[in-house]
């Protein structure tokens, strides 16, 4: 009795302070409702244990309840994840909370490069046959579309985004460029055939590099592009571009200096660079659900930390454009093909593809839409351009217009 008092009295302050209508179904079949109105989803609990996780350990008992399918979420799904999020409900964290992430955090440390290793590929070895289905095809990039006005798909988005990136560090075909963390290769195929430029991929996903390696052979690119597994921190020569989508937040929190540093480090002189990166407006924890069932070893900067870290390593910041808002489409298609595609992946391996997998990572491709549709949020969406060694006017253009002029 004293339970349910307390998770109702908990659920009725998520709801007026999210401004949010719902229902909850207890164990016993009894429901009260929240807010006024008919309800935007439902929460479904099946056992006490669910009701004790939710009141004792916040938003992550109630995920966890929902993973173990002890907790259902009738409705409208990112409605309720948002509405959690406006409520505060994910940073009442709670001292056992923050116990595990600083575990977590001790545990899955990136300054170990085999254990960087193992963390990338809990992640990013699952396979072409996994991500294939839900990413952009053919170039399957698994980072922050760009969504300017008229783009009608996932696919137009992820080639802008390239687009993009290749007009900010200028490009050219006699240009070599090494791009750090390469996923399946999408940059490197479209910068090789738009602009004609060769580089070589770093990847520490053994995985992704198996596959790369074979498509680049299938694709009679050998001369071009080159794939090499190593970790991100291990500096083999130098480049007149470097190119980094996504890959910083891996880096750890006592690893960013270092990861920061080694881009610098496989910088030319002179040369130009791009992070590409999630970050926090402000120094935050980062979120324990994403480090322990999805990311394990993430760390999200701040803003202001990464630039200091650029500062020490020589690197002179020309331009920071903040993507914020177009994570959230990103996500959105994400979501809406995997949700499409699920009979399909679970079938490649049922038992590795299981029920508890598809509710984490639902929950995680539309809650991370939900945080960065959030008015109210602190993770942001980075793009900055630097280089090594401060730029003349002849180096780079003194505006914008190789940016946002007419598509070349």
């Amino acid at each position: 009795m004293m339970l349910s008092l307390a998770l109702h009295n908990l659920l009725d302050g998520i709801g007026e302070r999210a401004a949010t209508r719902f229902a909850v179904v207890m164990p016993d079949g009894s429901r009260f409702d929240v807010g006024t109105g008919a309800p935007v989803f439902t929460l479904r609990f099946h056992t006490e244990a669910a009701l004790f996780a939710t009141a004792s350990r916040g938003h992550m008992g109630l995920m966890q309840a929902y993973f173990d399918q002890e907790l259902d979420v009738e409705g409208d799904f990112g409605a309720a994840l948002a509405a959690g999020m406006a409520a505060g409900f994910d940073q009442q964290a709670g001292a056992l909370n923050s116990i595990e992430n600083g575990l977590h955090e001790l545990r899955h440390s990136n300054s170990d490069p085999v254990q960087a290793k193992a963390n990338a590929r809990m992640h990013y070895g699952l396979g072409t046959g996994f991500y294939r289905p839900w990413l952009d095809d053919p170039l399957m990039m698994s980072t922050c579309g760009y969504w300017p006005e008229g783009t009608r798909n996932l696919e137009e988005a992820q080639r802008h985004k390239i687009d993009h990136v290749c007009r900010k560090i200028l490009l050219k075909p006699e240009d070599r460029f090494i791009d750090i963390g390469c996923g399946f290769g999408g940059f490197m195929f479209r910068a090789q055939e738009k602009i004609g430029a060769t580089g070589i991929g770093l990847n520490t996903t053994t995985e992704q590099v198996e596959w790369l390696r074979d498509e680049i052979e299938r694709r009679g690119l050998e001369a071009s592009l080159q794939v090499r597994e190593a970790d991100f921190r291990d500096v083999d020569e130098q480049y007149d571009k470097v190119v980094s989508i996504g890959t910083l937040e891996h880096a750890g929190r006592d690893q960013l200096s270092e990861v920061i540093r080694a881009h610098a480090q496989f910088l030319k002189p002179g040369g130009l660079g791009i992070l590409h990166f999630i970050g926090h407006m402000g120094r935050f924890e980062t979120e324990l659900f994403i480090r322990k069932h999805v990311f394990p070893g993430d760390w999200i900067p701040s803003l202001a930390d990464v630039i200091v870290e650029m500062e020490r390593s020589g690197l002179e910041v020309l331009d920071i454009e903040n993507l914020r808002r177009h994570y959230a489409p990103t996500l959105d298609a994400w979501a809406q093909r995997f949700e499409a595609h699920w009979p399909a992946i679970q079938a490649l391996d049922p038992q590795r593809f299981d029920e508890r997998f598809r509710r984490i990572w639902r929950t995680y491709l539309i809650g991370c839409a939900e945080m960065f549709r959030s008015p109210a949020g602190h993770t942001h969406l980075f793009q900055i351009v630097f280089s090594k060694g401060n730029v003349s006017p002849q180096g780079y253009p003194m505006g914008r217009e190789h940016l946002y002029g007419p598509e070349r």
